[in-house]
């Protein structure tokens, strides 16, 4: 793991997205029922998911920092006719940044997302997942919301 004790704790935030694309007549089905699956409800679950996750990225990739997490969001919504957009913004106050836990968020909810569809069809497409901006630390990439 890398020694951060010498950085200046800042204000981080990132902002990650990842998409799940559905083939045309289970996109149909899930408009027309309201994002629910025999599941229960595609969105609430895929937030408290990606949230949940966010929360546990170091538990998950194993040079992570454990970081205190001041704020996580997700928002998913239709992009298209066929595709869902999930985007995760994470924020802490610390060393290092939150990269990774934006990018876990938005992978682990279209994940769930996944779960909860894949009754209706196994041609459903995650991704692609990438980093869309940070701000804190050396240097700032990208947008942020």
């Amino acid at each position: 793991m890398v020694d951060v004790s010498a950085k200046t704790m800042t204000v981080r935030e990132a902002f990650a997205e990842c998409r799940v694309r559905f083939p045309a007549e289970v996109a149909s089905q899930l408009r027309a029922n309201g994002l629910k699956s025999a599941k229960g409800g595609i969105i609430e679950t895929a937030i408290i998911a990606g949230t949940m996750a966010a929360k546990r990225t170091s538990d998950l990739i194993p040079f992570c920092h454990p970081l205190p997490i001041d704020g996580c969001r997700i928002a998913i919504d239709w992009h298209g006719e066929r595709e869902l957009r999930i985007a995760c913004t994470v924020k802490t106050t610390h060393r290092t940044g939150v990269e990774m836990e934006a990018l876990t968020g938005a992978t682990v909810a279209a994940l769930t997302v996944y779960d909860m569809c894949k009754a209706l069809s196994h041609r459903i497409v995650i991704g692609p997942a990438k980093l869309l901006g940070k701000r804190g630390g050396k240097r700032d990439f990208g947008a942020t919301p």
